[in-house]
């Protein structure tokens, strides 16, 4: 395995990479002045990757929407038990996740690293399915669904992604829809599994006071007779424009809730992606962060609350700027979002406003380091992203007002903008 030290310029801190010969990506950090130790095992395989096709076969698969969140439920099952009560047996807390690009396996633990990485490796290389577990799995991630059906945060914002895209599967439920769930079985768990879950599209992130010589020594024995993959991934014809630019459904909240979303051309390439995450980052702080005019000016007439937020979020076909929160009035806020937009395409971005924003962000950056959890997910940004984690420090000290002003340019298109909302229920 080849082996890379990253260290940064301006931090006391390292980063320690191996790179298999198969494609496998590993990222640790060390840090032996923390406590506890963070490990994510992750694959570039998401509830986006719905139409995929391995090097070398003819056709496309199509798969139901929501397989690799099934996926993911499953492999904590083995003939022998669970992966959740051979953690529990160390100490160790174990969870995963799924969205929209990935599917990552952790842990957190205080000792026993090495234990828990055995765990973690093994239970995520040996997948087992049968038609009566997945059925079994059926129901009970039917019934996930059927929560989150009921749940109006996460209603408001597939609201708002179906108003945006009309193809894309980012426009469906990571979990899929109780009906799509019920066309999988063994044979394309495992179809899906021998191609996303390959050593050449996934990654390996480690932080705490771990020895990253005896991690890459394990997962090259471990490794050692895999090969790569190569992967292609179907491409949806996506309009440039949004299906509907207002949706909105009743449920039963106290204050309306509202998700205001434009869709933007997402960037490509692995540097330019992680430029335009940190420039938006930045502008998103400049237009709505917390010491913004128009987030105080909307705190005083009532118009939001201390839930209001801002975010950015992008991948294999798609970029989203998102504004989300409680109000009694989200036209209001929408209109006077796009006012405050159009105040700095004419007058520009204060000097002052930016630095702020600019020195803030860069500020929670270098905080993360204080933590295994931030810096474990973080790494996985940066295998994700084809980048290092000191390559984000470096992007944050290099943006500039006039980057952003061009950014600007480029965004929050009118036409390209959705609202979505979810409302009291009238009596």
């Amino acid at each position: 395995m080849k082996r890379i030290l990253h260290t940064s310029r301006t931090l006391d801190e390292r980063i320690v990479e191996g790179r298999h010969e198969s494609g496998l990506r590993v990222l640790i950090c060390p840090k032996p002045e923390l406590t506890g130790t963070y490990a994510l095992f992750g694959t570039r395989y998401g509830s986006i990757d719905t139409r995929f096709r391995r090097a070398g076969e003819p056709d496309f698969a199509d798969v139901p929407e929501g397989i690799a969140h099934f996926l993911e439920h499953k492999l904590f099952e083995s003939e022998d038990g669970d992966a959740f009560t051979r953690f529990a047996a160390t100490g160790a807390s174990a969870n995963a996740y799924t969205s929209f690009d990935r599917t990552c396996y952790l842990f957190f633990c205080s000792d026993r690293w090495e234990e828990n990485l055995d765990i973690l490796l093994d239970f995520v290389r040996h997948p087992y399915f049968t038609e009566e577990t997945v059925q079994k799995e059926q129901g009970i991630i039917g019934q996930e669904i059927r929560m989150y059906d009921d749940d109006p945060g996460w209603a408001v914002t597939f609201g708002l992604l179906q108003a945006l895209y009309a193809r894309h599967p980012v426009r469906i439920d990571i979990a899929g829809t109780v009906e799509s769930i019920a066309g999988i079985d063994a044979d394309m768990l495992y179809r899906c599994y021998r191609t996303f879950y390959n050593p050449s599209n996934m990654f390996l992130c480690v932080a705490g006071p771990v020895d990253p010589d005896r991690i890459l020594d394990k997962v090259d024995a471990l490794l050692k007779d895999e090969k790569g993959v190569t992967i292609e991934r179907g491409v949806f014809e996506e309009p440039d424009g949004v299906v509907t630019s207002s949706v909105t459904r009743q449920m039963a909240v106290a204050m309306p809730q509202f998700a205001l979303g434009y869709k933007e051309t997402p960037d490509d390439g692995p540097l330019t992606s992680l430029r335009e995450r940190v420039e938006t980052d930045v502008l998103l702080r400049i237009v709505a962060g917390r010491s913004s005019r128009l987030y105080n000016d909307l705190l005083e007439r009532g118009l939001i609350n201390d839930a209001f937020s801002a975010s950015f979020f992008t991948g294999h076909g798609y970029a989203v700027t998102l504004f989300e929160g409680e109000s009694r009035d989200p036209e209001a806020v929408a209109a006077a979002l796009e006012e405050e937009i159009g105040r700095l395409r004419r007058e520009g971005i204060d000097e002052e406003a930016f630095k702020r924003a600019k020195n803030s962000l860069y500020g929670q950056n270098v905080m993360m380091y204080n933590s295994v959890e931030r810096i474990a997910g973080a790494l996985a940004d940066c295998a994700m992203e084809g980048t290092d984690l000191f390559a984000v420090d470096e992007a944050y000290r290099a943006v500039t007002r006039r980057d952003l002003e061009e950014r600007l340019k480029g965004r929050f298109d009118p036409g390209r903008r959705a609202l979505s909302t979810v409302t009291p229920i009238k009596e």
